[in-house]
């Protein structure tokens, strides 16, 4: 992370094939996040709708020659962290993702909150730090979602991240959807 200037920790992309639990999460987790997904599109006004299954959007991803797996290990050790951003690899992107926790707070790290920053047309930035316990998940968007204003639905843009660990070391797993560049 630090050589890129993500953050100050590591992470490790897996390869194909995925691990079993990884791969199966993304399969079984996918359809009831693509319904989701359609009905932000539809009320986006958007015309792109999401496959039923996670097999025919990595089609699509294939497609936009975005072949890589996303899904990664997340790892930071005292006073890491990692900086506000959008999982976007490529110009095919799915508009949630997930991370769950696999350490456990306050007995294996300090501190480490997951951070999510929105950003709304003409207002101020507003940020929620999410303290997940161990074996939890929190489905986030990747890059926006909608909000009702006075005229409809607007994209409201987010950007996620994980605060300064204090103690400890965290480790989280990272399911994203769309495959990569």
């Amino acid at each position: 992370m630090d050589q890129h200037r993500y953050g100050a920790g590591e992470y490790r992309y897996f390869s194909r094939p995925l691990p079993p639990l990884v791969e199966a999460l993304r399969e079984t987790l996918y359809p009831p996040l693509a319904r989701i997904a359609n009905a932000w599109q539809a009320r986006f006004g958007s015309e792109l709708r999401f496959p039923r299954t996670h097999r025919a959007f990595l089609r699509d991803c294939r497609a936009a020659g975005q072949e890589r797996p996303t899904p990664l290990l997340l790892r930071y050790g005292e006073g890491g962290f990692n900086n506000l951003h959008q999982d976007l690899y490529g110009t095919v992107y799915f508009p949630l993702q997930l991370a769950i926790l696999l350490s456990a707070p306050g007995r294996d790290f300090h501190g480490g909150e997951f951070l999510l920053l929105e950003q709304r047309p003409r207002q101020q930035s507003r940020g929620e730090a999410v303290a997940l316990a161990q074996g939890e998940a929190i489905v986030f968007p990747t890059r926006e979602r909608p909000v009702e204003g006075a005229r409809g639905a607007y994209r409201a843009q987010l950007r996620h991240g994980v605060s300064r660990l204090h103690r400890g070391q965290r480790t989280t797993l990272g399911i994203i959807f769309h495959d990569a560049k």
